[in-house]
C-alpha cells in the first residue's frame, strides 16, 4: 500500500509535469500562430495589393509570397510589414511598399540565369525577392550600417546568392559586369552612365529619376548599343547620394 505522502508526491509531480507540458504546448502554439499569421498576411498582400492591381507574373507573385517582409523592418514596425505603404528603416531611408517592389521586379522580366545589379540595398528586401528569381544579385549600399545589417539579415535567411557591398552605387560594380538587369532604388536627377555601360546588350534597367517632388520611374533597354527609355510610373524615392549629388551640382 502506498503511503499518503507518496500519493501526494506522485500527484504533485504529475501536476507539475502537466503544467510544464501545457506551458510548452502553449508556447509552441503561440510561435506557430505568429508564423501562420505572417504567412496569411503575405497571401493577403499578394492577392489584394499585387494580383488586385497589375502584377501578373507568377514567378514574381510566388517570390513576393515567399519572402518574409517582416524580417526586413524594425521590430516595432513589424505589425505593419504587410501594409500597402513604405516604412522607415533608419538613416533617412525606407523600405518600399510591396507593390513598388513587385512592379519594379516584374518590369525587369527576370530569368533564373540572370545576374542582377541592385543600387540601394536598404533593408535588403528587394534583394531578397530577386534572390528567389535570378542566379546572382550584386547589391550596393552607401549607408554602411544599413548595408551591414541587410547583409547579416540576408545571410541569416540563407539567401546565399546575394552579395552586398558598401560603396557608391553611382559607379556600379564593374568587376561583376556585365549585368542582365539593373534595379535602382534611389533617385538620381539623371541616369548614371556607369550603370548603362555595365548593362549587357539586351539587358534592362529600372530606375527612378528626378527631384524629390517630381520623379518618374524609367525602364531602359539596351538594343544595338543604343538605350531605349520609357517612363512607366510616377514615383517618389529617396535621392541617390554620393557622386550622383556631386554630378548634379
Amino acid at each position: 500500500m502506498k503511503s499518503a505522502c507518496s500519493v501526494a508526491t506522485s500527484a504533485l509531480t504529475t501536476s507539475i509535469l502537466t503544467g510544464l507540458i501545457a506551458g510548452m504546448t502553449i508556447t509552441g502554439c503561440h510561435e506557430d500562430l505568429k508564423i501562420m499569421d505572417a504567412v496569411d498576411r503575405r497571401k493577403q498582400m499578394v492577392a489584394v495589393q499585387l494580383k488586385g492591381r497589375d502584377i501578373s507574373s507568377e514567378r514574381v507573385l510566388e517570390a513576393m509570397e515567399a519572402v518574409p517582409r517582416h524580417e526586413f523592418v524594425p521590430i516595432d514596425l513589424q505589425d505593419m510589414a504587410y501594409d500597402d505603404r513604405p516604412l522607415p528603416i533608419g538613416y533617412g531611408q525606407t523600405i518600399s511598399q510591396p507593390y513598388i517592389v513587385a512592379f519594379m521586379t516584374q518590369a525587369l522580366e527576370p530569368d533564373p540565369d540572370d545576374v542582377v545589379l541592385e543600387i540601394g540595398t536598404g533593408s535588403g528586401y528587394q534583394a531578397a525577392v530577386l534572390s528567389k528569381l535570378v542566379r546572382e544579385v550584386y547589391s550596393i549600399e552607401i549607408v554602411r550600417p544599413l548595408g551591414e545589417r541587410a547583409g547579416e539579415d540576408l545571410k541569416r535567411l540563407s539567401m546565399e546568392n546575394v552579395h552586398v557591398r558598401i560603396g557608391d552605387g553611382y559607379l556600379g560594380w564593374p568587376e561583376a559586369a556585365p549585368f542582365d538587369a539593373v534595379i535602382v532604388t534611389c533617385a538620381p536627377d539623371h541616369i548614371p552612365r556607369p550603370l548603362v555601360d555595365q548593362l549587357r546588350e539586351g539587358g534592362r534597367m529600372i530606375i527612378p529619376v528626378g527631384e524629390s517632388t517630381d520623379q518618374e520611374l524609367y525602364l531602359l533597354e539596351k538594343q544595338g548599343g543604343e538605350v531605349v527609355t520609357r517612363s512607366v510610373l510616377a514615383v517618389r524615392f529617396v535621392p541617390m547620394s554620393g557622386k550622383a549629388m556631386d554630378a548634379a551640382q
